[in-house]
């Protein structure tokens, strides 16, 4: 299946370095598949929240900082929480993992951190559009599903959540541990009112279509929250694609800001 198709890859390409995330089962398993004892440097385990400081290679985000252990020992540290471009765990695995291949290469742990500093993001995937007033307005467009909604909601700690589209089968009953960070959501497209149903006691208005949506967000929120354009949901009752739905949000947003 695809633990094996992706085993194959480290066993036949035979590289001479692995770098594996081990956040989940499958991952650790492969490691130590991989390696030949706890200090084999071969493989560079890395994640974006458990401490890994063995006798091994591992490259790791705990509370907003990347470290990187080597032998027992601490020997790079870069803050990740003023990177723009990478907001969230999923981001800071990416970091970790960007970090951890070009290390392999000899770069040093200080060039690396100026080229993540400089990562603006990718469009339509925690994209940091603007700021007004202590308010990001940030896109994930790309969010089309719980899981890669459940990440853009844990990414920030207070949110303006506008969500909806067309939605997949289960709804978004798999975020319910996830809302916690939102103040209200603002919910547009066909699935509007099963959403709002979903999200029970959570502040929430049926806002229709997007203009709607980011006005009304905008004008409720406060400093230091995101209004967050996470959908959970495809697009294709309302746009072409992702991308379109994505380009709809910057330019409300854009008009905004003036």
């Amino acid at each position: 299946g695809y633990f094996a198709a992706k085993r194959r890859l480290f066993a036949e390409g035979g590289p001479d370095r692995a770098v594996i995330g081990v956040d989940e089962a499958e991952g650790r398993f492969l490691a130590n598949q991989m390696a030949q004892g706890p200090a084999d440097d071969r493989v560079i385990r890395i994640s974006s929240g458990q401490k890994l400081d063995g006798e091994g290679w591992s490259v790791f985000a705990r509370k907003g900082f990347l470290a990187e252990w080597r032998k027992g020992r601490q020997v790079a540290s870069i803050d990740l929480r003023a990177m723009a471009g990478l907001p969230g765990a999923h981001n800071h695995q990416n970091a970790c993992a960007a970090y951890a291949a070009t290390r392999t290469l000899g770069l040093a742990p200080k060039l690396i951190e100026g080229a993540l500093g400089s990562f603006e993001g990718l469009p339509h995937r925690s994209q940091l559009v603007g700021e007004r007033a202590g308010v990001r307005f940030v896109n994930d467009s790309k969010a089309t599903n719980v899981d890669s909604a459940a990440k853009a909601l844990q990414a920030f700690p207070r949110i303006r959540w506008i969500a909806g589209g067309l939605g997949k089968q289960g709804g978004i009953a798999g975020l319910v541990p996830y809302l916690g960070a939102v103040a209200k959501a603002y919910l547009i497209g066909h699935s509007a009112r099963d959403f709002a149903l979903a999200l029970g006691a959570v502040p929430h208005e049926i806002c229709g279509t997007m203009d709607k949506a980011v006005a009304r967000a905008a004008a409720e929120a406060e400093p230091g929250e995101v209004v967050l354009l996470a959908p959970a949901a495809a697009s294709f009752d309302q746009y072409p694609d992702f991308e379109k739905r994505g380009e709809d949000f910057i330019a409300r947003v854009r008009a905004l800001l003036g």
